[in-house]
């Protein structure tokens, strides 16, 4: 028996906007975030996702490609379009898997996919890794800004 790892303090402060309209698999991606001791928000819809991206910037979104109202693509294209929200990483979860939905999801922007059925241990592993990398992304940002800052003054 394997032992659970306990979560990181990037993975405690996170919070993952989980999109999908199909109730159960909007469910089982929750319940398999769980472990990670995140804050889990869920939406139903690309626009409520939207919107809730509108009222707070998560730190990763897990976004569902086929939904009705908007597709995956076009939150994702919104997502890395908009200057206030161009790095948040998107993971996108797709039954679809030709070569031009592939090409289609990178064309929108994604960071990264999972196929569907969602193996728990690949979604953990790559929502950890996502995670690490927003946190040293953001890091490097503010270490920039700052530096900026102390060459503006010194001059």
């Amino acid at each position: 028996m394997t032992k659970k790892a306990e979560p990181t303090q990037i993975e405690k402060d996170a919070t993952i906007l989980v999109v999908d309209d199909n109730e159960q698999n909007l469910e089982l991606l929750v319940a398999y975030l769980e472990d990670l001791g995140c804050n889990i928000v869920p939406a139903k819809d690309g626009i409520s996702a939207l919107d809730i991206i509108k009222e707070s910037v998560p730190d990763l979104v897990l976004l569902d490609v086929m939904m009705p109202k908007m597709s995956g693509f076009e939150v994702c294209r919104r997502i890395k379009t908009n200057p206030a929200t161009k790095s948040l990483p998107v993971i996108m979860v797709t039954a679809l898997n030709e070569l031009g939905d592939i090409e289609r999801a990178i064309e929108s922007g994604t960071d990264d996919f999972l196929s569907k059925p969602v193996n728990k241990w690949e979604l953990i592993t790559r929502v950890k890794t996502m995670l690490k990398l927003k946190h040293l992304t953001d890091e490097l940002e503010r270490t920039l800004a700052y530096l900026n800052e102390v060459e503006k003054q010194s001059k």
